[in-house]
């Protein structure tokens, strides 16, 4: 059965994507990409003679242009930013291709939200501080509702996508203390990436004065402070 390779990228520095992608990416005779979101460096080392880039294409169009390359026996990558796996959109292309009798195979990629806890010097996870990590994404085009005031409250570290256009939005809903640490990450592992710190009452104002209004990431909670929240011990090291 033919196979198509959905690849995360990862989140920005060419050399976060895996060995296996970058091996897969190496050996590809056809590749399409997630456009801007994926660093070009990646794209132009890629050997591949046919290449496409999948912004403002159509679904339809860029699953036939995959169905038609696999069933001529080409090695086919799709190439994602961060992991696939978060907020990808990749199950309808999945769906389209096995109903063509195309078979995939996902290969995972470093998110930008372990780029950004890189970038901050931070853990997610953190014992006496957080125990868990919420991600979700706020209300816009294509979500109707969401739930960030009611996961807002259940004091844990809170990983917001797809907000930075809402930003002022989001900071209203939430519902933890206003002094609650929070970061804003841009162009998280990118060249100009940019980091504004900041706490639940400020930060949507630090982040706009900072010139930040696309491709950034949220993070609340704790474990975001600076100073450096106070801990527990893991066992671990007991």
């Amino acid at each position: 059965m033919p196979k198509i390779y959905i690849v995360g990228a990862g989140c920005g520095d060419p050399g976060l994507i895996t060995v296996k992608g970058k091996e897969l990416l190496d050996n590809a005779d056809l590749l399409i990409y997630a456009g801007s979101l994926v660093n070009s460096q990646l794209v132009d080392e890629c050997p591949a003679p046919e290449k496409y880039d999948s912004w403002g294409m159509k679904l339809e169009v860029m699953t036939e242009i995959m169905i038609r390359a696999a069933k001529e026996g080409k090695n086919v990558v799709r190439l994602h930013s961060g992991d696939p796996a978060l907020y990808g959109a990749i199950v309808e292309q999945v769906e389209i291709l096995k109903k063509a009798g195309i078979e995939t195979e996902r290969v995972p990629g470093v998110s930008s939200m372990f780029g950004a806890a890189a970038s901050l010097g931070i853990q997610y996870t953190l014992k006496g501080v957080s125990e868990s990590v919420i991600i979700t994404r706020p209300a816009g085009k294509t979500l109707d509702t969401d739930q960030i005031a009611e996961m807002s409250r259940l004091g844990q570290t809170m990983v917001i996508f797809l907000g930075t256009e809402h930003m002022e939005e989001i900071f209203e809903k939430v519902e933890c203390p206003p002094d609650t640490p929070a970061a804003v990450v841009y162009h998280t592992t990118w060249p100009d990436e940019k980091i504004v710190r900041g706490t639940v009452s400020d930060i949507a104002q630090k982040a706009r004065e900072a010139g930040i209004e696309k491709t950034a990431l949220i993070i609340i909670g704790e474990v975001v402070n600076a100073s450096g929240p106070e801990y527990v011990n893991s066992h671990l090291y007991g």
